[in-house]
């Protein structure tokens, strides 16, 4: 009795394999940033005047380092998404509050399409959460479709 061969995997090239690894550090790098905005604008507000929030507070509630929201904060402002001001905290910017506004309305519609398919609340508000980043527009906009013409229960 023969052995069966098994098919030699195919092995990108690595012009392709770097190309594809560079977007997934990309969008791992957009959804801290998305996290981060959509942080801020629900703990300050949405108006353009809101108070600052201090990197402490960012920390405690995203269960990471100081010197983590210091480094992340550094990223938004290069990005145009917040400004700082020393020893007072990170507020967001026009472009910042658009994208709070833009993270919010995708976790919705997300937790929304997930109630609609029988996940239980506590459930889909924690699964929006990983997928509100990753579906396209496309997706989210069928997800809408959908929801048009379904109750939710």
């Amino acid at each position: 009795m023969t052995a069966a061969r098994r098919p030699t995997p195919t092995v990108p090239d690595t012009v392709t394999q770097a190309a594809h690894l560079g977007r997934a550090r990309t969008a791992q790098t957009r959804v801290l940033l998305e996290d981060y905005v959509e942080l801020i604008a629900d703990l300050a507000g949405d108006a353009a005047d809101a108070p600052p929030i201090g990197p402490s507070t960012l920390a405690r509630h995203l269960g990471v380092s100081h010197a983590t929201v210091i480094k992340c904060i550094g990223r938004l402002s290069r990005e145009g998404l917040a400004t700082t001001l020393p020893y007072r905290g990170v507020t967001l910017t026009q472009a910042g509050l658009a994208l709070a506004d833009r993270v919010r309305r995708r976790h919705r519609i997300v937790v929304a399409l997930l109630r609609a398919v029988g996940v239980p609340e506590a459930e889909a508000a924690a699964d929006a959460e990983g997928i509100e980043h990753h579906v396209s527009d496309k997706t989210l906009a069928a997800f809408e479709r959908f929801l048009r013409h379904t109750p939710v229960g």
